[in-house]
């Protein structure tokens, strides 16, 4: 067992040591790591710029290397620290590191979990720089992961900061994984009584001739088609060339499809009778809407029953 006179004394070393540490030293640390953030900053800025005055396959590239150029330069203040550190305190390190677990574990440890996980996203890139993401209930581009968290542009030109511990608890999907082209999903309602041949003849024209797809042996053009009770669904899925222009090649897709499906006399459906899914939206997700829906629908025909019972008596 610890004897706890000698933990006692080695406390009292350990406070005696912190008493006598120059200030001059305390600065030099503090000056380490505040040169170290503007010239990760800097740094960061350059490339940033750089890479934007580049060809959009550069572009991604020189963005993946920014996370990694500011971890290194963040180490290398860090092992600065860690070696004063090691001149200050002898043999009361083991105590001081104690302490430090403590002061962790009780109020830094969500700071000290971003700093793993931004860790973990450096050298592991389950997204980087330029990647378009969805995270929480957020999604946009990745403009900057830091040590803390991660910032990303959303299509409403909103920046958001979410913590780099997400990647914890949290299912993050990249929509282009360090690439500049990216599927984009587009999909039409026409009605069921419509020529679909003729209407997916004008879809993939319309998709192959639009500005922005990106077309290669890997990345083909796909057409699918569903048929529903009440309309028929046309799916496109096709590459976008440059990953930032997703909602112009989906807009511009809709806007020379329905020109042309019009000319050709293919409708929309009725608007009372349409009932369009979310994409991805889950079968148990519908199944439970249409179980609301029709609960609902009773609630509404006993409430009207209820009401006239009322009025009769």
């Amino acid at each position: 067992m610890v004897d706890g006179n000698s933990v006692n004394t080695t406390r009292e070393q350990l406070l005696e040591t912190i008493r006598s540490i120059e200030t001059q030293t305390l600065v030099n640390i503090i000056l380490a790591f505040f040169v170290a953030y503007i010239f990760a900053r800097i740094i960061t800025a350059l490339l940033s710029k750089l890479s934007e005055k580049m060809s959009r396959s550069g572009r991604i590239k020189v963005k993946m290397v920014i996370p990694s150029v500011k971890f290194g330069i963040y180490i290398v203040a860090f092992y600065y620290f860690l070696t004063e550190l090691l001149n200050i305190f002898g043999p009361e390190l083991f105590l001081l590191t104690g302490l430090i677990g403590a002061a962790v574990g009780f109020g830094l440890k969500d700071l000290f979990a971003d700093f793993v996980g931004g860790v973990i996203i450096t050298f592991e890139k389950p997204y980087q720089v330029g990647d378009k993401i969805s995270i929480g209930n957020y999604y946009g581009e990745v403009t900057d992961i830091g040590l803390r968290a991660t910032k990303l542009v959303t299509p409403d030109d909103n920046t958001v900061t979410a913590p780099n511990s997400l990647i914890f608890n949290e299912a993050i999907a990249s929509g282009n994984y360090g690439a500049s082209e990216m599927m984009i999903v587009i999909d039409l309602y026409i009605a069921s009584e419509s020529d679909v041949k003729a209407a997916m003849k004008i879809l993939r024209e319309t998709v192959v001739t639009s500005k922005y797809v990106y077309i290669s042996r890997t990345s083909p053009v796909i057409l699918l088609h569903k048929s529903l009770p009440f309309y028929t669904r046309l799916r496109a899925k096709a590459y976008v060339n440059d990953l930032r222009d997703e909602f112009e090649f989906e807009s511009d897709v809709h806007t020379r499809a329905w020109t042309e499906l019009g000319k050709n006399g293919i409708r929309a459906p009725q608007l009372h009778i349409l009932n369009i899914p979310q994409v991805g939206e889950e079968p148990e997700l519908r199944t439970t809407r249409r179980k609301n829906d029709r609960s609902n629908g009773r609630h509404g025909r006993d409430s009207d029953f209820n009401a006239g019972s009322q009025k009769n008596s």
